[in-house]
């Protein structure tokens, strides 16, 4: 049975040979990566089923998500993003630090900009609701390197102490870097790749500040009472999920319930100090939001406003837009409905 079956194959590969050659070399074309990602207008996307409160309060509405999905681009979604509507093409180059940057580079840094997001926005939420928020470690990361600075360390290197000394913010990390002068050296501990490594690296001077010529990122570890668990999938990554975050976790961890039985979307990023910063691509932001069905929708004040208010108009679209400055000013906009 196996022979006769091994013995057809064979047959058939020899005389359809151009046709599976053919085959095999379309799929490859197709699937074949190019610098680009493609954007994709999204929709909304609930928050509440992915942030829990242990004995958190319920609400009536929702806060959502307004996103936007970013897709690696193929030979396939690359062409495709010439004829689909609300599909556009943005270079690597647009993502990247320097030329070097590859696209691990590139999701590491949207991976690590969620963590510091979800971070951010549960400390902000449980100061705001005056409940127990501690910080027992900051993990700070190397995310990317220039061209103009020298530097030993590597992309995705976790610094665990400058000549010996440990830090429990990135106050404090930035203070040391200033009790040196430029073109002092220091030695730096790192996680790379599982191992602790030592590395010498110069200081340099940039506004008047030292510095060791690498970009920086970081989130907490956090100890929480009551205690919140946040999922996001592995594909959502990014700091713009942040007001929404903050204002979903509040509302649980409050008794009085800010949505007001509505559907509410938004984009944002939240600061240390509670205020909320720009992002782009509002105008996919609004339109998905609007599409899913939000009534209201929350947009960081000033430029990103005047877009989302552009594209209301444009796109004749039925929904409530406001402008927040802070996370404060959200809350008291919805309390006041």
């Amino acid at each position: 049975m196996f022979k006769k079956f091994f013995r057809g194959t064979i047959d058939f590969i020899k005389e359809e040979w151009i046709f599976l050659v053919t085959v095999i070399t379309i799929s490859i074309v197709c699937c074949w990566p190019v610098n680009y990602y493609i954007v994709i207008g999204g929709g909304i996307s609930n928050v509440s089923d992915r942030i829990e409160v242990d004995g958190g309060y319920s609400s009536k509405g929702n806060f959502n998500l307004s996103y936007v999905s970013e897709l690696k681009g193929t030979t396939v979604s690359y062409l495709l993003s010439f004829v689909v509507p609300g599909w556009e093409r943005l270079g690597i180059d647009y993502y990247q630090y320097n030329e070097s940057d590859s696209f691990e580079d590139i999701a590491f840094r949207g991976d690590l900009d969620l963590k510091n997001a979800n971070s951010i926005a549960i400390k902000t939420a449980y100061d705001l609701a005056k409940k127990k928020c501690n910080i027992k470690k900051t993990n700070i990361f190397v995310i990317a390197k220039f061209d103009e600075f020298k530097s030993n360390l590597q992309i995705q290197d976790q610094i665990i102490s400058i000549n010996d000394k440990e830090f429990n913010s990135t106050k404090e990390y930035q203070d040391y870097l200033q009790t040196f002068s430029k073109g002092d050296k220091v030695k730096v501990k790192v996680l790379r790749n599982n191992k602790e490594v030592v590395v010498e690296n110069s200081l340099y001077e940039y506004e008047g500040r030292m510095i060791l010529g690498i970009g920086l990122n970081y989130y907490y570890d956090l100890e929480t009472d009551p205690n919140v668990e946040i999922k996001f999938e592995g594909e959502e990554s990014g700091p713009s999920g942040g007001l929404m975050t903050t204002l979903e976790i509040y509302n649980q961890l409050t008794k009085k319930d800010i949505t007001r039985g509505k559907v509410i979307a938004g984009t944002g990023t939240v600061e240390e100090d509670g205020s909320v910063g720009e992002i782009g691509g509002v105008d996919y932001n609004v339109f998905g939001a609007a599409s899913g069905g939000a009534e209201i929708f929350l947009v960081p004040a000033g430029k990103n406003y005047d877009e989302a208010i552009k594209t209301k108009k444009e796109k004749k679209l039925e929904i409530k837009i406001y402008g927040v400055k802070t996370v404060e000013e959200a809350i008291d906009i919805l309390n006041n409905l």
